[in-house]
């Protein structure tokens, strides 16, 4: 469920949307450190217009993230297009790498914050349930029509949706020879490939 109801979002003003993309550049190099006058002192906005969104900082950084984790999430959908008219797999390798684009910046700044954040992990358990929700649709139309052996999707759509959550954690994105997006975007493609049936 997302942080902001439907009716609290649609009343959002375009300027107040605009704040809250802008936010998400802000805090790209953590945002423990910002306090609501900081934010709005950056965003060259008034403490009236953030409170006007939120009534404190935390609730404020979960609404901008969620907003934009939602965002990214409709994007890699429509990747897909009609399920009636997708190869499924190439629908899951699509979705997947979309997706991903959610954690491409992410520094170990942010991660260390968002992760101490009250309501950060639930945040990001949430978005992770719907695209393993997603796979799973995918993989089993994929299964049905004989172009993947016939695997357990659940456990299947449960690695490939979480991949991600493991290259944005603090302690590793350090350790990655590229970004989080590349690393997740690399084993998507090798358990991808590793599915197909062998009369594929």
């Amino acid at each position: 469920m997302p942080v902001m109801r439907r009716e609290e979002a649609a009343a959002l003003t375009a300027r107040q949307r605009e704040i809250l993309d802008d936010l998400i550049a802000l805090m790209s190099e953590g945002f423990a450190h910002l306090t609501m006058a900081d934010i709005a002192g950056r965003l060259g906005c008034s403490l009236r217009t953030l409170y006007g969104i939120a009534p404190n900082r935390d609730l404020l950084v979960l609404v901008a993230c969620d907003r934009s984790l939602w965002a990214t999430g409709r994007v890699a959908r429509r990747t897909v297009g009609p399920t009636g008219d997708l190869q499924p797999l190439d629908g899951v390798r699509r979705y997947l790498l979309a997706a991903t684009r959610a954690v491409g910046a992410t520094t170990p700044q942010f991660a260390a914050d968002l992760t101490r954040l009250p309501g950060g992990l639930e945040l990001s358990d949430a978005h992770t349930q719907y695209l393993i929700a997603i796979t799973k649709e995918l993989l089993d139309i994929a299964v049905e029509r004989g172009d993947i052996a016939a695997v357990d999707t659940n456990t299947v759509s449960f690695a490939l949706a979480s991949i991600s959550n493991v290259f944005t954690q603090p302690h590793v994105i350090d350790t990655l020879a590229g970004s989080p997006k590349a690393a997740a975007d690399q084993i998507i493609d090798i358990i991808l490939r590793g599915l197909v049936a062998p009369n594929q």
